[in-house]
């Protein structure tokens, strides 16, 4: 079965309704007018509340999405292996936001801005991209090949820099974009551009959110082929991505003031992908699925579970450490 048009465009409607709800009526304002700092104890309700929108749509799926209840079980098990997926790899998308707001030391009052733009963004950039994977994979069945050693290899890529600490203000896109763009010497509220003497310059704002999307660019590169080994139904890709992606802001507020404790997630990661990669090549070379979902999704949420787990009991006492803000011009 594959999802017809009124599926997509309630859903969609459904999302927008949601993203203006979470910006305007839940977002508290300040004396100034501007967003202010989310209490942690909101973040975790609000992640909460979008896992609890995911689970009833798996409980949808299970219900109503397919023929037979086979093929509506076999969908929803899809939809919640790639659910897992991506909301973890979305939890390592969090441990660069962290480091781009330090080191640009962008006020939370303006986080609020960037993380919106930068999810909405993110929904359309991971829509066309499963557009175009979904007709690359109908054309050509062996795009799967290439995709399954490709997330091998992005895995042990992972695996091998998880130690690692990226600098993203040594980014070649930033020093590019400084070079070719007039920036002001510091933020302008939430402004992204500004005109000053006669002049239309960007604030140091706009160049985190360039930033933010290229970091998701980078993400999705490794997210999207992973779920593709999970399902081929574009409706299902689609949807798990979005509601990773849609607690996102919340789950920023939530976990920003202790993401360095888990630092074994990107191992997690790094093996989840490497196995995805595996499945991928062995659902092609059998010509089916070789691998049941129910065993996909098993081994990901053990694998993350225990990365979690194993993090947090090795940094227990463990303080946040403090970036040295750079100069944002």
């Amino acid at each position: 079965m594959e999802a017809s048009i009124w599926f997509w465009v309630i859903f969609n409607a459904a999302v927008l309704g949601l993203l203006a709800l979470d910006l305007g009526l839940f977002a508290r304002k300040d004396a100034n007018g501007d967003p202010a700092p989310v209490p942690v104890r909101t973040a975790l309700i609000k992640s909460a509340a979008y896992i609890g929108l995911a689970l009833l749509f798996f409980g949808w799926l299970w219900m109503s999405y397919g023929a037979t209840p086979e093929e509506r079980s076999t969908k929803a098990l899809e939809f919640l292996t790639g659910y897992v997926i991506e909301w973890s790899l979305s939890v390592d998308n969090i441990f660069v936001f962290v480091l781009l707001f330090a080191k640009f030391g962008v006020p939370p009052a303006y986080q609020h801005r960037v993380l919106f733009w930068g999810i909405l963004g993110a929904l359309v950039m991971r829509g066309v991209m499963i557009l175009v994977g979904t007709a690359l994979m109908r054309e050509f069945d062996w795009i799967m090949v290439l995709f399954g050693l490709f997330l091998i290899w992005s895995g042990w890529k992972m695996l091998r820099a998880a130690d690692e600490e990226p600098d993203p203000t040594e980014s070649p896109v930033l020093a590019w974009l400084r070079r070719r763009l007039p920036v002001t010497e510091g933020f302008r509220g939430k402004a992204f551009t500004v005109r000053e003497g006669g002049k239309l310059m960007v604030t140091p704002l706009l160049l985190v959110l360039i930033l933010v999307e290229l970091t998701d660019l980078l993400f999705a590169l490794d997210s999207i082929p992973a779920i593709f080994a999970v399902s081929t139904d574009p409706f299902i890709v689609y949807t798990a991505n979005v509601f990773a992606i849609l607690g996102l802001r919340a789950m920023y507020f939530a976990l920003a003031g202790v993401i360095h404790r888990f630092h074994y997630l990107k191992h997690g990661l790094s093996i989840v992908l490497m196995i995805v990669g595996a499945k991928m090549l062995a659902n092609w070379f059998a010509g089916g699925k070789a691998v049941p979902v129910e065993y996909a999704l098993m081994a990901t949420a053990g694998i993350i579970a225990g990365s979690v787990a194993l993090s947090l009991w090795k940094t227990r006492g463990q303080k946040a450490p403090e970036y040295p803000a750079e100069r944002t011009h």
